[in-house]
């Protein structure tokens, strides 16, 4: 990355877009502290992100990022990565149907007590690669937090699903401060301020429809991507 300088309003919507290799998963970590910039700084509230305790700033976010895992634990736990009480399984819960996957788990005949993988169990359950991610994404609802980093979180859901997911993070993070990094451009359309990366710097910036007008780079990816998802929805209306 360089020359790459913004500032991000609380409670403003955020997305960073471009293509692979362009530098965005980098800025989301940097922002994180998982990495450490090398020139220049970056400020939280007013204050390098330096100077804060690392634990506590690292709790400030949730994150969803396009390489998910989950583990050899219960559904909810692995919602909640800790011991399940009487006082937060409901939490779990709520936050597996805000993603839109609960009604699978309730299928299953231990419902969100089931247990994931068949590591340690050989009745463990297998969820399918979007029903996974749909999972990790419930830890984001079931998290306190004021920041989301939402880094290619739609990468195993099909256009319908991504729609579906994308309508209910806007209803779980009202209020909070998003940030979408992406190269998937239907997140980009709901939010208020887009960054276009492209070799490590910022070639546009805007909201959705200026930078329509401006017909640049992301007009021309969002055209060719709308079109892309045109066809495949057709295909899957036809199956």
């Amino acid at each position: 990355l360089k020359n790459v300088s913004f500032k991000i309003n609380k409670g403003e919507t955020f997305a960073v877009v471009g293509h692979n290799g362009a530098g965005k998963t980098t800025l989301s970590k940097l922002m994180m502290r998982l990495y450490d910039v090398t020139e220049g700084e970056i400020l939280y509230n007013g204050i390098n992100i330096k100077e804060y305790d690392l634990l506590l700033y690292r709790q400030k976010f949730a994150s969803v990022f396009q390489d998910y895992k989950v583990f050899a634990m219960t559904v909810s736990e692995n919602v909640l990565t800790e011991e399940i009480t009487p006082e937060n399984e409901k939490l779990a819960v709520d936050a597996l149907k805000m993603a839109g996957v609960y009604d699978k788990i309730a299928t299953f005949p231990n419902k969100e007590i089931s247990l994931l993988t068949k590591e340690f169990d050989e009745n463990g359950i297998l969820l399918s690669g979007g029903e996974t991610q749909k999972v990790t994404i419930a830890r984001l609802f079931a998290s306190d937090f004021d920041i989301a980093v939402l880094d290619e979180p739609s990468s195993a859901l099909d256009p319908v699903a991504e729609s579906r997911m994308y309508d209910a993070l806007l209803k779980g993070t009202q209020g909070k401060t998003v940030i979408y990094i992406s190269h998937r451009l239907s997140s980009a359309v709901l939010s208020d301020r887009i960054f276009v990366l492209g070799n490590g710097t910022i070639l546009e910036s805007g909201s959705h429809s200026e930078l329509m007008e401006q017909n640049g780079e992301y007009s021309k990816m969002f055209t060719l991507q709308a079109s892309s998802y045109k066809g495949e929805s057709e295909v899957s209306e036809n199956v």
